[in-house]
């Protein structure tokens, strides 16, 4: 069942990438009566329709079916990326704070689910062809966010089967960018210190060139759109979310003005894991070897059943976090604030 004029929509991980888009798209959206954003840390940033709740996943002491009582809907974004060297931390949050967040809905009664899964759920795929909703989604064993990922599919594959009277929707981004994430996400894959003007095109002499590097970008506003169009359609099931074309060292070098070079996997990954032993890079080397085994995803099911439509291409997209980049952007949320270095 779809949500009707006047409902009450509950965002969990409001403040991050794609919760500041889509709090910010639901409290403009007429059919919306008003929004609770779950988070960490209450932001300076009172949208019209919109109140906050100071909740902590990872807690036990959470009290979610009191956030979760008389929604309409609960859309279910909250995720650390890390510490990833400590991958029970993660785990506490991710997987079982999940798990409390599922549970939460049944026992409120809350009618739909929207669940943030994600591309890296899915098992390895061809990089020729785009893959449909139903290409296994096994992961990458070896990378945290892939099996954290992976999982939470299964126990939805079970949350599904012993509670049908709930809507069930599980989104599969691709990348998601956006000016305001420059910040953030700088600091969660390449270490606070590392700076931000280091994007600017003209400081590349080439561009790596690592077989298997070929991804799909998606701008996060657009993701935040089939969010919602997923709270108030009549639909059940995983959707493929991307934008085109598919990013790979070519389509960046001439965005870039550098010229691809080849460089072997092993070097790329060699270089990548040293980094992170020595705690210089917080993305991880699992996390590298997951991204050159994803598939390239197909995502027609959006299309035809959300109406689903991108705004920004892939080039967009990509273009406008670079700049978010040099020029330090953020938002007016704790994860998201603007941070300037170098």
């Amino acid at each position: 069942m779809s949500t009707s004029a006047g409902s009450r929509i509950v965002v969990t991980g409001a403040t991050g990438n794609v919760g500041t888009s889509l709090v910010r798209l639901l409290s403009e959206d007429p059919e919306v009566e008003s929004v609770r954003g779950l988070a960490r840390r209450i932001p300076d940033w009172s949208p019209r329709k919109t109140e906050w709740s100071a909740v902590d996943l990872a807690s036990e002491q959470a009290d979610l079916v009191k956030e979760f009582e008389g929604a309409a809907a609960v859309v279910h974004l909250a995720w650390a990326f890390q510490p990833t060297h400590d991958p029970a931390t993660t785990w506490r949050t991710n997987v079982l704070g999940s798990m409390r967040v599922f549970d939460a809905v049944a026992a409120a009664g809350v009618p739909t689910l929207v669940h943030a899964s994600s591309v890296g759920a899915y098992s390895p795929g061809p990089k020729g062809h785009a893959v449909d909703e139903s290409w296994p989604t096994h992961g990458w064993p070896d990378a945290a966010y892939c099996r954290e990922k992976a999982y939470l599919e299964r126990a939805l594959d079970t949350f599904e089967r012993d509670r049908p009277g709930v809507r069930v929707v599980r989104m599969r981004p691709a990348f998601l960018f956006k000016r305001e994430s420059a910040s953030e996400q700088r600091r969660i894959f390449g270490g606070r210190f590392l700076p931000g003007p280091l994007a600017r095109p003209e400081l590349l002499p080439f561009l790596p060139d690592i077989p298997g590097l070929r991804v799909q970008a998606l701008h996060t506003d657009d993701a935040a759109d089939a969010y919602r169009l997923a709270v108030h359609s009549d639909v059940r099931g995983a959707f493929n979310l991307a934008g085109e074309p598919p990013v790979d060292a070519e389509l960046l070098g001439e965005m870039l003005g550098a010229r691809p070079v080849r460089l072997p996997r092993a070097a790329a990954r060699s270089a990548i894991a040293a980094a992170w032993g020595l705690h210089l890079l917080p993305a991880s080397p699992h996390l590298f070897d997951a991204v050159l085994r994803l598939p390239l995803m197909d995502c027609t099911r959006a299309r035809a059943e959300l109406r689903w439509r991108p705004e920004h291409t892939a080039t967009e997209v990509l273009e406008e976090f670079l700049q978010g980049m040099q020029q330090g952007a953020g938002a007016r949320t704790e994860p998201m604030r603007g941070r300037k270095v170098g």
